[in-house]
């Protein structure tokens, strides 16, 4: 049986409050690098290359702080290389469906639901966090627990 309050109970708040910070630096990190590559009086390189290289260097700055400080007390102490970039590979294909989600669920809220563009925006990227933080709680960074059961 579902029981609502276990959940509400067991649900990692600090985690996901990192979690959120984490995401703060990414975009700090996004906005520096696509200033450095696309802007005209720095490197002024295409803007889409541009956009794709500042998104990629925001999800590996999340991705790091995320393994080593959100997420540490899940890590195993000897983690391999293998597992290390299986785990980067998981996390930019959760994070990457992130953001075709968020561009569905902007078009929703303000095209169909005819909502101001920066609501729109502002409830999908919530949304969206949710979905990040869900996916790569549960499979990337399992509870220690959760990695004990499968041996």
């Amino acid at each position: 049986m579902y029981n609502l309050k276990e959940k509400i109970k067991s649900f990692p708040a600090k985690e996901f409050v990192k979690f959120c910070l984490v995401g703060g630096s990414g975009v700090f990190v996004d906005m520096f690098f696509l200033w450095l590559l696309a802007d005209k009086k720095t490197l002024g390189i295409n803007l889409s290359i541009a956009k794709f290289i500042a998104a990629e260097m925001a999800l590996l700055n999340n991705f790091l702080l995320n393994n080593y400080w959100t997420f540490k007390n899940r890590n195993d102490s000897k983690e391999t290389a293998s597992v290390f970039f299986t785990r980067l590979l998981k996390f930019n294909l959760i994070c990457g469906a992130g953001i075709i989600l968020a561009v569905i669920l902007i078009d929703l809220f303000h095209y169909v639901f005819h909502l101001n563009i920066y609501l729109s925006n502002l409830l999908s990227i919530g949304l969206v966090t949710i979905w990040n933080f869900g996916l790569n709680a549960r499979y990337n960074w399992k509870k220690k627990q959760e990695n004990d059961d499968k041996y």
